[in-house]
């Protein structure tokens, strides 16, 4: 591997991808995000990784696009040099309801980005890793959800399926590259303190719900972000295939 590892973080402008990216910079690595409309944001995310005294890159994309994808790969290949560890955070929810009241729309646009835009990503980020293809070998981390375990109902049933596919797409991927010198891993967190409760039209969950967790309080974007790192890090050396919940025992 290169002095500085390189990790590309999809969807890092803000919440847990963005603090996994600082962290990831603490920990050595050279770090690019991409993310889709919210400039300013991902400019903070680098500058805080810059800081650490890391490289960094933001790159716009939309990861319901192929093209977008191809081309955030190549600018990582230019601009930092060869991945070595990729961590698919993209999820959106779209706006929450019963799925007989779910817009079709709402529902495709979460499987292109949630589901689609994870396999799309995997072939670039395979060949650029895998020992088979001349790459040094690395890690990998799928962001799931609990919504996976707990199916989503009254709220969003179709982001629960999709990141059920994201753990499926894990324990699959895990097999397929173990001898290529890829591991491949899945946080599923719980109810975490991020934006994504307000864009699906529940900015009050976090506030209803989290006192009745069992560790009542929901958890924060840093505390998953150490579960990221750590299935990055070569701590993690036999762990391949493996869901971990960070979900405070929910």
């Amino acid at each position: 591997m290169p002095a500085r590892p390189v990790v590309l973080i999809t969807g890092a402008g803000r919440g847990i991808g963005a603090a996994a990216a600082k962290l990831a910079a603490q920990r050595g690595f050279d770090v690019a995000v991409t993310y889709k409309s919210d400039a300013a944001s991902a400019g903070k995310v680098i500058a805080a990784v810059k800081a650490e005294g890391g490289r960094g890159i933001a790159i716009p994309g939309d990861m319901g696009v192929e093209a977008d994808i191809a081309r955030m790969f190549d600018t990582v290949d230019e601009q930092l040099g060869r991945l070595t560890h990729f961590v698919y955070n993209c999820g959106i929810t779209g706006r929450a309801s019963r799925i007989d009241a779910a817009d079709p729309a709402t529902m495709r646009e979460v499987v292109e980005v949630n589901v689609l835009g994870a396999l799309l990503a995997m072939p670039h980020a395979i060949r650029r890793i895998s020992t088979r293809h001349g790459g040094a070998g690395g890690a990998m981390v799928l962001v799931s959800s609990m919504a996976a375990t707990l199916g989503g109902a009254n709220e969003y049933i179709w982001y629960a399926a999709s990141k059920g596919a994201i753990e499926s797409m894990t324990v699959g991927l895990s097999r397929e590259l173990a001898l290529e010198g890829i591991r491949v891993n899945s946080v599923s967190p719980g109810m975490i303190a991020t934006e994504i409760h307000a864009a699906g039209g529940m900015p009050d969950r976090l506030a209803r719900l989290g006192p009745t967790l069992p560790m009542a309080r929901p958890g924060e974007p840093e505390e998953v972000a150490e579960a990221i790192l750590f299935l990055l890090s070569e701590a993690a050396s036999y762990i391949n295939g493996t869901i971990l919940r960070v979900s405070g025992g929910r």
